[in-house]
């Protein structure tokens, strides 16, 4: 799906690619307040990642998938527990 970008957040939704990355760090850096809701996305290409790490915006919805709200430094206690193996 990509990104959509509301008044308060980017709403990062489904699989974000890596032509998305430019366009969210732009984004971003423009907001007084930036902000990301991740309850949707599925997968985020490494660029993308790396935009969230190094800008660091607020994440109003953490992302369901585990290793992504770990890698984005959230927590292990998101609600989610997602099995070992």
């Amino acid at each position: 799906m990509g990104i959509r970008y509301l008044k308060k957040h980017a709403a990062l939704e489904g699989h974000v690619s890596v032509d998305d990355a430019e366009a969210l760090q732009h984004w971003l850096r423009e907001q007084k307040t930036p902000a990301v809701h991740l309850g949707r996305c599925e997968q985020v290409h490494a660029a993308v990642l790396q935009v969230l790490l190094a800008l660091r915006p607020k994440v109003v919805a953490p992302p369901a998938e585990r290793w992504l709200a770990q890698a984005l430094g959230l927590g292990l206690s998101l609600g989610e527990t997602s099995a070992q193996g």
